[in-house]
Parts: C-alpha cells; sequence; structure tokens
C-alpha cells in the first residue's frame, strides 16, 4: 500500500513556519508514515534555511506530480517575494500568502490528489489585513469545502478537548449554545476519538458557568437548558459520558487519567488546560470536513521566527496524526 501523501502549509511566511516545515522535510521517520509536501514559496524556505543554517530543501514537484510524488518536497506557490515582508513582523502581504496555501490545498484534497492536509500556524491580523474575513483555519476548510456541522477538536497523549465555540468573544457564547450544537460537537468528538483510541472513548462535557451553574445559581440554566439534555441524548446513543462538570475540577489529574476528551463549551476553557499541559506536543484537528486537517497548536510565535528556536513537534505530530486519519 502506498503511504499517504499529506500537504503540509507552510503558515504565515514571517513566522516560524518556514522553519518548522524545513525540519519536516529533513525528518526521517515523518518520511516512513507518508509522503510530506510543504505548500509554499520556494525562495522564502530558502532564505530561512540559509539564515537559520537548516538544510535547503532538494526535491520540488509540479501540480502535474502531485499525485505520483514519492519523496518529501516542496510545491512551489509564488505567493509572495522576499522584499515584501520582514520575518518577525505581521504585515498583510503574509496573510494573503498564507491564505493562498490553504486554498490550494483544499482544492487539491477535494480533488483526490493529497490524502491530508497539516497546518503551519498563520497570523490572524496579518489574515484580517489581507482582506480575510475568516478568523481562522478552522472557519476557512468549513467554509471552502461547503461544510456546515464541523469543531475544532484538539489531542494530545494526555489531554484532548473539543470546542462548541471557538473564535467569538465571551460575550457571544451564551447565545451561540444550542442543544443540538452540544449536541453535535459531542457526537463528531466521539466518532474520532473512537477511530483515534481503536474503541468507546470515555468523554466529560464542562459545564458554562461557575460550579457548573449550581443549580441555576449562576449564569441563565445553561446547563438545565442545554448542556444536559445534550448529554442525556448522546448517553442514550450510547456514549460514555460525564457532565456537565464544573470546569475548575474537571480537568484535575485523577480524571484526566480516565477521560480521552473534554467537550468544553468556549476557547479558553479547552485550550488553556491544554496548554498548559500539552503546549509542544497538542495537535489541532477539524472534525467534520469531507477531507482530513490537523494543525500545530501553536501560533507564528513572531518573536523567534527565522531563529532556529522554534520546535517543529507539534508540525511533525500533525503530520502523522494526518496520515493516520487517511489510512483507507
Amino acid at each position: 500500500m502506498s503511504l499517504p501523501r499529506i500537504a503540509i502549509t507552510m503558515g504565515d511566511p514571517a513566522g516560524v513556519g518556514p522553519e518548522i516545515c524545513l525540519d519536516l522535510l529533513a525528518d526521517k521517520e515523518v518520511a516512513s508514515d507518508c509522503v510530506p509536501i510543504v505548500f509554499g514559496d520556494r525562495a522564502v524556505l530558502e532564505a530561512c534555511a540559509e539564515k537559520t543554517g537548516k538544510a535547503l530543501p532538494t526535491s520540488f514537484c509540479a501540480e502535474s506530480e502531485i499525485e505520483t510524488v514519492s519523496a518529501p518536497s516542496v510545491f512551489h506557490i509564488e505567493s509572495i517575494g522576499l522584499t515584501d515582508f520582514e520575518p518577525g513582523t505581521v504585515n498583510a502581504a503574509t496573510g494573503k500568502a498564507a491564505y493562498s496555501y490553504i486554498t490550494k490545498s483544499i482544492d487539491l484534497a477535494l480533488a483526490g490528489s493529497i490524502d491530508g492536509v497539516a497546518t503551519a500556524p498563520i497570523n490572524k491580523e496579518a489574515l484580517s489585513s489581507a482582506g480575510i474575513t475568516q478568523p481562522g483555519h478552522t472557519e476557512i476548510f468549513a467554509e471552502r469545502s461547503g461544510t456546515e456541522r464541523y469543531c475544532m477538536m484538539l489531542t494530545s497523549e494526555i489531554i484532548t478537548c473539543s470546542l462548541v465555540t471557538i473564535h467569538v468573544g465571551y460575550d457571544e457564547v451564551p447565545e451561540l449554545l444550542t442543544e443540538e450544537r452540544i449536541l453535535e460537537v459531542i457526537e463528531l468528538t466521539r466518532e474520532a476519538m473512537a477511530r483515534i483510541r481503536g474503541r468507546e472513548p470515555k468523554m466529560v462535557v464542562c459545564g458554562l458557568n461557575p460550579h457548573a451553574g449550581e443549580g441555576g445559581l449562576f449564569g441563565n440554566r445553561e446547563e438545565e437548558r442545554m448542556i444536559l439534555p445534550a448529554i442525556e441524548s448522546a448517553r442514550h446513543a450510547g456514549a460514555n459520558i460525564e457532565g456537565p462538570l464544573p470546569a475548575d475540577t474537571a480537568f484535575l489529574k485523577w480524571r484526566r487519567a480516565e477521560t480521552d476528551a473534554y467537550v468544553c463549551m468556549y476557547h479558553d476553557q479547552g485550550l488553556i488546560p491544554l496548554k498548559a499541559l500539552a503546549f509542544d506536543e497538542a495537535i489541532n484537528t477539524t472534525l467534520g470536513l469531507p477531507i482530513v486537517r490537523t494543525s500545530v497548536d501553536h501560533g507564528t510565535a513572531l518573536d523567534i521566527a527565522w531563529q532556529g528556536k522554534a520546535s517543529s513537534r507539534s508540525l511533525l505530530e500533525a503530520v502523522r496524526l494526518a496520515a493516520k486519519m487517511s489510512e483507507r
């Protein structure tokens, strides 16, 4: 059986994406799991390699060769010139370039030319400055693939969290919570974790309010009106699930040891414990898409970009997971 071909989008050229992509191309273990193809600008990668002392990429492929490429390669997408940006600086030109790598990878994945996509980090300010209306990768993938039922899940060996709401302000969260949406995220998470773990996962659902509402004392009874009914529906369908639990105790060590995945109501409820415990190894994946998409769980790290300091571990793990999820 041939190895899956995984597209790796280079991310924002001014961030750490180019250097961690260079590490990926040189990693022999990853090459034994899949055929990694970096979607990015050749000149940017070569300039970053020279500045950081990393190995120069040696294999390049045209779009017409992607379906037959068999070794780690770069698919050159000319989107930005070296004089158009400064490493470590937010720039609309880098946001536009990053968007071009992403959309090309989505289109080729939908066409079946590649088996999955792993994304290096983008800068949301640069993306917005370029006139891109979607706030992040998740929304770009969902919109371009025509997907309405999706969610973000971040996973590692020690903690996994799925998010009911993503890139919205705190004041918007309660009005976005519905029984249907919470159940949708539970079902997507259950399906994904069963595939990853190879068994029925144990899941925990967090409440929205302090102490999970304290029986209606805090909040607007979101736990009783929406979260608990969604949990009961999932349990009736056979899910091994508990909640709603107070978020301040849901992530204690003993509970993490027996929990495969948490369903969290908003962005920071899940990402604060996840990044505190597994910053370098956690992986972001979008569930519900018609294609496989994973990502690093860190930002562009502009303060250390193009200095050879960035860890490529999260990207390596993201590519490995994409390869695993792409297996037919």
